[in-house]
C-alpha cells in the first residue's frame, strides 16, 4: 500500500512539473495603482469567465510607482496607473528595452472625505486644502481651527495615499502645486481600504483617495465639495461633474500601460482587447466614469498598430483635456 501511494505521489509530482510551463504561459500579470484596481479587477474577472478559465489574470496593488518599477523590469505585462509615466520611469523602461502602449481607460474623481459625524464641513477651498497638506504644515497645522477660525478647536487627523501612489502624486500636484510635496505626519497607505477604515473610525478625520472607494462606503464617509477658486461654489464629485468639467482640479484620467512585447502572448492581447471593449460598462459598475466612446476606439487603434509611447512626455499634468491628450504625438 505504501509503495502504491509513493508511486502516485511521484506521478502527481511529474504531472505537476509537466503542466507548470503551460500554466505559467497563460497568466496575464498586472500590478500598480490601487485606484485603477477596481476597474482592472472587474475586467479580469469577466475576462476569465469568458475564456472558461483558459487564462488567468493576477492583479496586484503596489501603487502606481511600485507598479512601474516592476513593469520597467519586465516583471509584469500591464501596469495600472493613476498618473502618467514619469521621465525617470521612462528611462528605466528604456534601459530594460521595454516599450509600452499608453491607454486611458476611465475617469476618476479624486475625492476628499471626512467622517459622517463631522457637521461643520460641507465644502473646502483648494487654498484650505493646501494649508493643511503643504510641507510647512507638518507639526504646525494640527487643529481644524488653524485652517479656518470658524471651525472647531479639534485635532486634525489626516489620512492619504502613500508615496508610491499615483493618487498621492496627483493630489499634491493639484492642491499643493508640486507632485510629492506634502507634509509627512499623516496616516499613509497604498491600500485605500485602510484609509476608509481610518476615516470611518475618527470624527476628526480628513482624507483623500479615488472616488470608487468612497462610492462603495457612503455609509462610512462623507464627500467634501471642492471650491476651486475663491467666490466659486463647491462642487461634489460625480459622473456629471467629471464629464462637464466642473469638478476641478481633482478629475483625472486613469490608465493601463501595456508592454508591447507582451502582446505577442495571445492571453495578453485578448485581455487588453476585452478591456477596451467591456471596460466602459465595467468602469461604470465599479463607480468610475467611462471615457467617451471615441477614446476607446483610439485605444483599439493604438493597440492594433502597436503605437508605443506616452502623450505626456514624462511630466505630470493636472487638468489636461482627454481629446487634447489623445491628439498629441507619442514620446518614447
Amino acid at each position: 500500500m505504501m509503495q502504491f501511494h509513493k508511486s502516485m505521489a511521484v506521478a502527481a509530482a511529474l504531472a505537476g512539473i509537466a503542466l507548470a510551463p503551460a500554466a505559467l504561459a497563460d497568466i496575464v500579470k498586472i500590478d500598480g495603482s490601487s485606484t485603477v484596481f477596481p476597474v482592472t479587477e472587474a475586467v479580469a474577472e469577466d475576462f476569465q469567465k469568458s475564456t472558461g478559465g483558459k487564462y488567468k489574470v493576477t492583479v496586484g496593488i503596489s501603487g502606481t510607482g511600485g507598479g512601474f518599477k516592476k513593469f520597467c523590469r519586465g516583471v509584469t505585462d500591464i501596469s495600472d496607473a493613476s498618473r502618467p509615466i514619469l521621465a525617470k520611469e521612462m528611462e528605466e523602461c528604456r534601459k530594460s528595452g521595454i516599450t509600452y502602449i499608453e491607454l486611458p481607460v476611465a475617469f476618476d474623481a479624486l475625492t476628499v472625505m471626512v467622517n459622517p459625524k463631522n457637521t461643520f464641513i460641507k465644502q473646502m477651498t483648494v487654498a484650505e486644502l493646501k494649508k493643511i497638506w503643504e510641507p510647512g504644515a507638518q507639526g504646525m497645522v494640527t487643529k481644524w481651527s488653524q485652517v479656518n477660525p470658524e471651525w472647531p478647536d479639534a485635532p486634525l487627523k489626516l489620512f492619504g495615499a502613500g508615496a508610491d501612489s499615483g493618487t498621492f502624486d496627483y493630489f499634491t500636484e493639484a492642491i499643493v502645486g508640486k507632485a510629492k510635496s506634502s507634509r509627512g505626519d499623516f496616516t499613509a497607505s497604498e491600500d485605500d481600504n485602510v484609509l476608509v477604515q481610518g476615516i470611518a473610525r475618527d470624527v476628526n478625520a480628513l482624507g483623500f483617495f479615488g472616488y470608487a472607494y468612497y462610492a462603495e462606503n457612503t455609509d462610512k464617509l462623507k464627500a467634501v465639495a471642492i471650491v476651486e477658486k475663491a467666490g466659486a461654489s463647491g462642487v461634489l464629485p460625480s459622473e456629471k461633474t467629471v464629464l462637464d468639467g466642473t469638478y476641478q482640479p481633482l478629475s483625472r484620467p486613469i490608465f493601463i500601460y501595456v508592454n508591447a512585447k507582451s502582446l505577442q502572448k495571445p492571453e495578453v492581447k485578448q485581455f487588453v482587447e476585452y478591456y477596451l471593449t467591456h471596460g466602459p460598462k465595467l468602469a461604470k459598475e465599479v463607480k468610475y466614469v467611462p471615457l467617451p466612446a471615441g477614446a476607446y476606439e483610439i485605444g483599439k487603434k493604438r493597440l492594433a498598430n502597436v503605437e508605443t509611447g506616452t502623450g505626456f512626455g514624462g511630466i505630470a499634468e493636472v487638468g489636461v483635456k482627454l481629446d487634447e491628450l489623445l491628439a498629441r504625438p507619442l514620446k518614447q
